[in-house]
Parts: structure tokens; sequence; C-alpha cells
């Protein structure tokens, strides 16, 4: 047994899963990740991290992954994608289903399969959801919508499952990983589809925010110093947004 316990890491291979695989290593945490085929494969984990490949658009996959980990004591689901940036007038029925199934409905089936393995009375879910969620800007619709719909969910899931397991959630603005950019083992864009200078001139810190700023805060959330937080959104943005 580590200091900390078990930990599952969905989206472990991704920008934040990486810098976050490696800080609860540092912090005693026994890390288990799951990812994509493709990704696991382009952005492997360090060689002591167990790892297997999910996909949440197969909800058996999942399910059959935590089986096989069994007992934990602490979920991270970083998991998503945005679409295209466009009007909501503009985005196809199909454009529209993807990123909810991919963000929303992969958050449920996610959170259904990790709950009974997750030790009682010290068990502890954290989603990452976005600023979006609550801070809607112009072309982000699908991923808004599906961000707003996981807080609202980590609510929900936190009173149903307390008071044995808290679950709680973070919503970081945009961070410079290569998520802006395809993500982790997907084609990769030539360049973010936002304005990232424009960003970080808009933000009181004045920078985009790293996977290390967001880091701290899920680490906090699964800590035995959160003891007495669930149902609550961490907000890391730089004083971007202030709800």
């Amino acid at each position: 047994m580590t200091e900390h316990g078990r930990l599952v890491i969905l989206g472990a291979s991704g920008g934040i899963g990486r810098v976050l695989t490696a800080c609860a290593i540092g912090k005693g945490w026994e890390v288990i990740a799951l990812d994509l085929p493709a990704t696991l494969d382009a952005c492997p984990p360090p060689a002591e991290v167990a790892s297997a490949a999910v996909d949440l658009h197969d909800p058996i996959s999942v399910e059959t992954a935590f089986a096989a980990i069994g007992k934990i004591d602490g979920f991270v689901n970083l998991a998503g994608y945005m679409s295209q940036i466009q009007p909501l007038i503009n985005t196809s029925l199909d454009a529209f289903d993807d990123v909810v199934a991919g963000n929303l409905r992969g958050a449920f089936i996610a959170a259904k399969a990790a709950l009974p393995h997750l030790a009682k009375n010290r068990g502890s879910i954290v989603n990452v959801a976005s600023g979006l969620g609550a801070h809607a800007r112009p072309g982000f619709g699908p991923y808004s919508a599906a961000k707003a719909g996981m807080i609202s969910l980590t609510k929900t899931l936190a009173l149903e499952a307390a008071p044995e397991i808290r679950v709680n959630a973070v919503g970081p603005s945009a961070i410079d990983t290569d998520f802006l950019s395809g993500g982790a083992g997907r084609e990769r864009r030539a360049k973010a589809p936002i304005n990232l200078d424009a960003i970080a001139d808009a933000t009181p810190l004045k920078r985009i925010a790293t996977p290390e700023d967001v880091v701290g805060p899920i680490l906090f959330l699964l800590s035995e110093e959160a003891r007495f937080m669930t149902g609550q959104t961490l907000w890391v943005n730089g004083g971007a947004f202030m709800p």
C-alpha cells in the first residue's frame, strides 16, 4: 500500500495527464493509466505505470478495465475533446452528438464504472470540466453544453455517493497543451484554433495556464486536505472568470 493508494487517470497520455501522472507518483500514488489505444502508443506512460486501452464510445472497454484494476482510492477523468469552432446554427447534429457523447456521456460511463471500485470513506473522483461550462463563449456551443452537463453530473454524483465517496471538478481555462492542436495521438493542427496571446492579455495574471497549474488543484481535491469538499468546482483561470 502506497502513501496515497491507487489512482486511475483517464486521459493519462494527454498533456495534463502526463504531468499529473508524474506528480502523483512523486506524491506516493500508485497510478494506473487509461487512454485510447492510439494515444497510449503515441505517448506511453512511464515504465512503472500499469495501463489499459479504453474508448469512452465503448462502455464495455471501460467496465472491463476497471474490473481488472480492482479496488482504487482515486479517479481523475481528463478525457474530452472539442469540435470545430463555429456558431451552433452551423453545427451539424452529428458533430453536436459526437462532442456530447465524448465529454458528457463519456463522463457518465467512466464514473459509473469507477464508483463500485472506489474505497469507501476515502475514495475521491475529480472530473476535469472547463470554464466554458459556466462562462459560455461564441463558437464553443457543443463543448460548453457538454462541460456544463459534466459540472451538473458532478454535483449529482456527489450527493448520491456521499458520505463514503467525494466527487468534485476542476474548471480550467485554455491550457497550453497538445489538446489545442488536436490532442495527443490525434491528427495535429498547424496551430491552435484560438488566439493564445489574446487570451493571455485578457487574463489578469497575463499568461496562459500550464498543465502544472491544473495538476495542483486536482491533487488537492484528491487529498485529505479536501476531505470536507464534495460537489464543488475549482475554477483555475488566472482570474479571467470569477463566478
